[in-house]
């Protein structure tokens, strides 16, 4: 046996339940399961270095892989999965890797253009950063911090998160935006300037108070008044109306709010991280198995897609946010994703030759991409889910 299929083994992520006169069984497919993630995780291995191409989904259709230039949001979740399938078993062969595909993505520093520096930047050199001691990759944070702030607009309190739509949208909010926020919270401990820290505490506490509803679902995009601050409009950009609770979009918050109160200790950041929780996990249309269908209230349920990627964003977000509640619903939630996703129903099979690990993600519906596909922000957040939980100790 070779050392990470025998370190998959022994982290025993998450056991399958069984009846006792079934256990045979059932431990040999928990083998088969890891030696297929092996498998699933060589897959990225062999995939050749290209500074312009990083590997963003796959098409079952076309059978193409959609390769993106580093400027594209998705571009640092490869390099991060390098780093946490490093962090997972202890390979170097991951390690080495993931500091090829992580230079990659340092141009990046300097696009002011947009406001996924967090996703670019904190998701390559932020995991390389909590390996090794490395002071190119604090300047490499820091310098892309500064250059996300320009985004900021202080009168309305937010970073403008897009800059298409200008003649619908006059300052425009999304969600996923507070995902970024651990990129600048970052950067105030490197640098111990405050600037970064109350630029990311603005903007949580802006979209705290406009941005949720009674029930602690979230919309996807709010557009602010550039001269009164006030929110003109309540709308949706990926789901599938406005007032409909894109699933992904929900695990944005929850994880988002959940970090934000890692680095501030702000109760109310919490509180809302576990509204949106509740929200999220006693909803009457979330299935049984944890993977939520890619919109809450899609008219078509059940006759629509899951979303892999929806469920990791928000089994990562509350493996953190039991830690800080010991609120066992949270982390119950968890185990069961990871439970899911670990079958061959959702991990790919061993003879696709793609750099991916998970099927079954759901992209944008506004443009009608990469609906049901491999996605690699799908396999970050997967990783990162074992990461946090074999931290806990949980999973054996």
């Amino acid at each position: 046996m070779n050392r990470i299929s025998f370190l998959l083994i022994i982290l025993g992520f998450v056991c399958f339940s069984c009846k006792s006169e079934d256990k045979n069984k059932v431990e040999n497919n928990t083998v088969n399961i890891n030696g297929l993630l092996q498998t699933r995780y060589s897959k990225l291995l062999e995939y050749e270095l290209d500074s312009l191409a990083f590997p963003r989904s796959y098409s079952h259709t076309n059978k193409l892989i959609n390769k993106v230039p580093s400027k594209d949001w998705t571009s640092g979740f490869f390099a991060g999965n390098f780093w946490q399938i490093y962090k997972l078993t202890g390979d170097v062969a991951f390690k080495e890797r993931a500091k090829q595909w992580t230079a990659f993505v340092e141009k990046e520093k300097y696009n002011a253009g947009t406001h996924d520096m967090g996703f670019k930047v904190f998701c390559s050199f932020g995991n390389g950063l909590s390996v090794e001691d490395n002071l190119d990759y604090k300047n490499i944070i820091v310098q892309s911090a500064k250059t996300l702030s320009t985004r900021y607009n202080a009168h309305i309190g937010s970073i403008r998160s897009w800059d298409f739509n200008k003649d619908r949208w006059q300052f425009p909010v999304i969600i996923d935006n507070m995902m970024n926020l651990e990129l600048l919270f970052e950067a105030a401990k490197i640098t111990a300037d405050s600037t970064y820290y109350n630029i990311a505490v603005n903007h949580a506490n802006t979209t705290l108070k406009n941005h949720f509803r009674p029930d602690g679902s979230t919309w996807h995009v709010l557009d602010y008044d550039t001269i009164t601050r006030q929110v003109r409009a309540r709308v949706t950009h990926q789901g599938i109306a406005d007032n409909s609770s894109w699933a992904r979009g929900q695990g944005w918050a929850i994880n988002g709010f959940t970090m934000a109160y890692r680095y501030t200790k702000d109760k109310n950041y919490l509180m809302q991280a576990e509204k949106t929780a509740q929200f999220f996990i006693n909803h009457k249309n979330l299935p049984e198995d944890g993977i939520p269908y890619w919109d809450f209230n899609h008219p078509d349920i059940p006759n629509v897609s899951r979303d892999v990627s929806a469920a990791a964003v928000v089994a990562s977000g509350l493996v953190e946010l039991y830690g800080y509640t010991k609120n066992k619903a949270y982390l119950n939630y968890s185990k069961k994703v990871v439970k899911t996703l670990k079958t061959t129903a959702y991990i790919l099979p061993a003879n696709l030759n793609i750099p991916f690990v998970l099927d079954h993600s759901f992209g944008d519906w506004s443009k009608k991409k990469e609906m049901d596909e491999p996605i690699v922000y799908g396999d970050y957040y997967f990783l990162q889910t074992l990461l946090r939980l074999n931290a806990l100790n949980t999973t054996k």
